[in-house]
């Protein structure tokens, strides 16, 4: 080179897929000015962490020259990730930065460090923190609600939150009239792969709430469901010896003596209306029993609702028989 000639610094920076770089003048013969200082670059603390983001912070001192940060961060001290590049500006002194990061994974642990690009690139120290767990909640269903006397039932849900899979489950049970408290029904369920988890029930006998609880830690348990059991209602048709008549009879489980029967047909407008009735009598203990014989002035199909007024059971129908 000439007498006239001067060397440059190169600092370069990746950043979002390019690689930005600065150049710094730094003088190369006598009388020139003094050459500028790189930048200074303090890593420091996280704030605001959550379960998929935290906030990095850190000090650059520009000295001088226009200078642009950035936070590299990864799961392992390689890194791999970097935020945008951003402007310290060109002050002389340290200036508190910091930028978010975002898409980060539950309970785990990052580390990271801040770069300065200026008239060079410096960085600081590796930090790290961990993101917070995703806390557990408990969802479930029925697959049917109010579900029939002496009928199986399925309760279908979802654990989720961090650590979800293969945990050990309990359902409880607290039936009518709800003094006893809950107690464990049945055998444990586990969760799969993606918390999923179903429970059997083969029978209920009364109105119940139920819950499902996670064993071990951390503990936790799904809001209480409200499971109605109604009565089971069968009904059975046949003529009558008086032309124009039929017989209308069947049982009710579990008993509920004196409950009042509505023989329904089923409208034109697709509405149940009420043609006649009678009243639930004793059968065993264990159901009763009801019969009437009734004139058909329309025919079509036909069924029994039972209204009761025992609060350990809910009201409900038959099946529908079609009467020609």
């Amino acid at each position: 080179m000439g007498s006239g000639s001067t060397t440059r610094k190169l600092g370069c920076l990746l950043a979002t897929g390019a690689l930005v770089c600065v150049m710094s003048a730094k003088a190369a013969v006598p009388g020139e000015a003094a050459p500028t200082s790189a930048p200074l670059a303090d890593t420091g603390g996280a704030s605001n962490v959550t379960s998929t983001s935290a906030v990095l912070h850190g000090r650059v001192n520009p000295h001088g020259t226009a200078t642009s940060f950035s936070f590299q961060y990864g799961t392992t001290r390689q890194y791999g990730g970097q935020t945008p590049l951003a402007s310290a500006g060109a002050g002389t002194t340290s200036v508190p930065v910091g930028q978010a990061v975002v898409g980060l994974r539950p309970g785990t642990t990052y580390h990271y460090r801040l770069v300065a690009v200026g008239a060079g690139t410096a960085t600081g120290g590796d930090h790290a923190f961990k993101t917070a767990e995703i806390p557990l909640s408990l969802t479930v269903r029925p697959t049917r609600n109010p579900v029939v006397y002496g009928n199986a039932l399925v309760l279908a849900g979802t654990l989720s939150g961090s650590n979800s899979a293969g945990r050990r489950l309990l359902l409880k049970v607290n039936p009518f009239p709800y003094v006893r408290g809950f107690a464990t029904l049945g055998a444990s369920a586990f969760t799969n792969a993606t918390g999923a988890f179903s429970f059997f029930v083969p029978t209920l006998l009364q109105n119940s709430e139920l819950r499902v609880t996670a064993a071990g830690k951390p503990s936790v348990s799904s809001p209480v469901l409200a499971e109605r059991v109604a009565v089971r209602v069968s009904l059975h048709v046949r003529h009558a010896a008086r032309r124009g008549y039929v017989r209308l009879y069947g049982t009710v489980a579990p008993a509920e003596v004196g409950a009042g029967v509505a023989f329904q047909r089923l409208g034109r407008s697709h509405r149940w209306v009420t043609e006649s009735g009678t009243v639930v009598k004793p059968a065993t203990s264990r159901s009763s029993r009801f019969s009437r014989t009734v004139r058909v002035r329309h025919r079509g199909l036909y069924r029994a609702f039972v209204r009761i007024f025992d609060p350990a059971h809910v009201s409900y129908q038959s099946g529908s028989v079609q009467i020609r």
